[in-house]
């Protein structure tokens, strides 16, 4: 279960007022991953507005807004997620229940705002799953940094290969 209070002021669950906001953060996001080496993660307008109108349906979607709107986005979704069901190399590191962070994106890199963000994911969750590609180097750091462990090889449901990452406290 979630430890409710957790969340710091600034991290709040989205709202429908947030959703172009969100749409914009994964603009930016897509346009730096696309400008860092790593243009195939996130192709065409994958994540967006329809992406965040599901998460939050979900009520999966979560903001840091530091008082003029989001500045960065995550959904965090209970599992299992199927597309974790069958991991390459090393296994997860238990088959507890989880939760999984998918789309973590900031509108301005470098002000350690995904760092915030998985910070308090892990302060929330005892057990994440998250995966990234190969080519997103500063996601594997992040995550690294935040204390996930690598471990194997996913596929995702268009056939890509993701770095598996799993967070157990």
């Amino acid at each position: 279960m979630p430890k409710e209070d957790v969340a710091p002021r600034d991290i709040r669950r989205a709202t429908e007022k947030d959703l172009d906001a969100v749409a914009a953060i994964y603009d930016a996001a897509r346009a730096f991953m696309h400008a860092h080496g790593n243009p195939t993660q996130w192709p065409g307008d994958y994540p967006d507005l329809r992406d965040a109108e599901k998460d939050l349906e979900a009520d999966a979607l979560w903001v840091l807004d530091e008082g003029a709107g989001p500045v960065a986005v995550m959904s965090v979704l209970p599992g299992p997620d199927p597309t974790y069901a069958r991991i390459e190399g090393e296994p997860w590191l238990n088959d507890e229940p989880y939760w999984v962070m998918h789309r973590l994106a900031v509108a301005e890199p470098g002000h350690g705002r995904g760092a915030r963000m998985l910070a308090w994911l892990c302060g929330r969750h005892d057990n994440v799953r998250a995966d990234t590609h190969a080519d997103n180097v500063p996601m594997q750091r992040a995550l690294e940094r935040a204390g996930f462990v690598r471990r194997g090889t996913i596929t995702c449901d268009d056939g890509t290969p993701r770095i598996a990452y799993h967070f157990v406290r």
